[in-house]
């Protein structure tokens, strides 16, 4: 399952990328983070379908207690981009 997700909230400056790279480790899931220009975070994440719903809810939760998420666009793919990681760009 792929998942392309976009993040609002206070996302950026509080280790989110950080914190979202090691949930994604630990839950062998591949892909990448990235901050925007408009203070959102733009995400996008691969692997197995209870996998990567265990991870959306744990951002959701907001990793630690400096993170808060307001908001999740979600946009799902069956498509497969077979990254090797999960990298911050």
């Amino acid at each position: 399952m792929n998942k392309h997700l976009t993040i609002s909230g206070r996302v950026q400056g509080v280790g989110f990328r950080y914190s979202a790279q090691q949930k994604a480790m630990e839950l062998n899931l591949v892909g990448w983070v990235k901050n925007k220009p408009d203070g959102t975070v733009e995400l996008e994440v691969e692997g197995d379908r209870s996998y990567v719903s265990e991870y959306i809810g744990a951002l959701k939760s907001g990793l630690t207690p400096f993170i808060q998420v307001d908001h999740i666009e979600e946009q799902t793919s069956k498509d497969h981009k077979k990254y090797n990681r999960f990298s911050i760009k």
